[in-house]
């Protein structure tokens, strides 16, 4: 053990390159060793944790020193009906935010009460976009006729670099001499980032060699990946589902304390008319809360919840009692790859009776999908809910949040 430290300390050993002389285990111990000796700081709980590191440190993460613990809850049971996801479902939320699992559960037990949540999924694709240099913007215009008039050539590119993905649209954008090619995939059960990166480079080599192009960037921020974009909204990105359940005046009156006008009044005032007052791509109550605490407990890439944020939620009144939905255009999700194998995170999704490939293909994101748009429908309930009976910050300070 000294002997490593002593040479990660001299330089003649770097960190990155402890698993090359140790196993997982060992390299994870000897860099947080290192790491406390040189900043004091104690971090024997970032080294008790239960998951297996040889997979982690192969696929997940570098320069590991351990992991941290994250608190999961369940909300549930949440009757869903999907074309996917038919069943009753425990949903698995990480998080250190309290109330939210309480939140949460307040709207399973509402939506389950009034016969399931229905949901459909409107359209299914992963997006990359490699943006291309042209000489100028007759050339631009010409890269575009090409890529237009040889779109099953490209197909073939793409698909020669995956048994799985699938390349059914492409769409050019031009900006001066910018030419953006937003290529959409079906990924299957993957969430498929990757696989839609390596089928653009393959895609991008075409390009140039057919047209004179010069690519740029496999990415080119058209995707649009990991940020708030107005173009994921209006089209879409990863999984677009919607959620609805129909609400009893009774319903209303008993779980959320309110009626249906108040409840729309609310929703219509904060969600929608506050949402655009401050030019917010999200229209919705905290849409972000269950996206979160889903994609952490399950494997997902977090950074994607900037794009499960911007959901639409909407509250219609109508003769006994409200219809209440969610449009969630960008969920980006999948239930093999990433951080899906890793011990905990498989467990959550096997709680959801989703984890690995589905049968056909596809099905089992899709099915996540549906329950992670139903859990959506849950908190929006919930909050409105509190909010239309002014009970948010009693609930708050309840339950230690004041």
């Amino acid at each position: 053990m000294d002997d490593y430290l002593e040479r990660i300390r001299s330089g003649s050993l770097k960190l990155y390159a402890l698993e090359k002389e140790l196993g997982a285990d060992e390299a994870v111990r000897v860099r947080r060793e290192y790491i406390e000796s040189e900043s004091g700081a104690d971090l024997a709980a970032l080294g008790s944790f239960t998951i297996p590191i040889d997979q982690a440190v192969r696929k997940n993460i570098e320069n590991m020193i351990g992991a941290v613990q994250v608190p999961v809850g369940v909300a549930g049971p949440l009757a869903v009906h999907g074309e996917y996801a038919k069943s009753s479902y425990y949903l698995p939320l990480a998080t250190t935010e309290g109330a939210l699992v309480a939140s949460v559960n307040r709207g399973c037990s509402l939506i389950t009460r009034a016969g399931g949540a229905d949901v459909r999924i409107m359209r299914d694709g992963m997006t990359r976009a490699p943006v291309f240099a042209a000489r100028d913007i007759i050339h631009a215009r010409e890269i575009v006729t090409w890529v237009e008039e040889h779109v099953s050539e490209i197909r073939e590119a793409a698909e020669s670099t995956t048994s799985h993905g699938k390349l059914f649209d492409i769409v050019p954008y031009v900006a001066g001499t910018s030419v953006f090619l937003r290529m959409e995939f079906d990924t299957k059960d993957a969430m498929g980032m990757n696989m839609v990166t390596i089928a653009s480079a393959k895609v991008g080599e075409l390009v140039e060699r057919e047209t004179g192009a010069r690519l740029v960037a496999l990415s080119g921020n058209m995707c649009t990946d990991k940020k708030p974009a107005a173009i994921n909204v209006v089209k879409g990105r990863g999984k677009t589902v919607v959620a609805g359940v129909k609400l009893s005046d009774d319903l209303i009156a008993t779980l959320l304390k309110t009626d249906a006008e108040t409840l729309a009044a609310v929703n219509y005032r904060k969600n929608l008319v506050g949402s655009a007052r401050a030019a917010s791509l999200g229209f919705n109550a905290q849409a972000a809360n269950v996206v979160a605490a889903v994609f952490i407990a399950c494997g997902q890439d977090a950074a994607h919840v900037v794009e499960g944020s911007t959901c639409i939620t909407t509250v219609e009144k109508m003769d006994g009692g409200a219809y209440v939905a969610v449009t969630l255009p960008s969920l980006p999700v999948g239930t093999v790859g990433g951080g899906t194998g890793l011990a905990t995170q498989r467990e959550c999704l096997e709680l959801l009776g989703v984890h690995g490939g589905g049968t056909p293909a596809g099905a089992n994101a899709r099915t996540f999908a549906e329950i992670v748009a139903a859990g959506v429908l849950a908190g929006e309930l919930s909050l409105l809910g509190a909010l239309a009976a002014q009970h948010l910050a009693r609930a708050h300070q309840e339950l230690g949040r004041g």
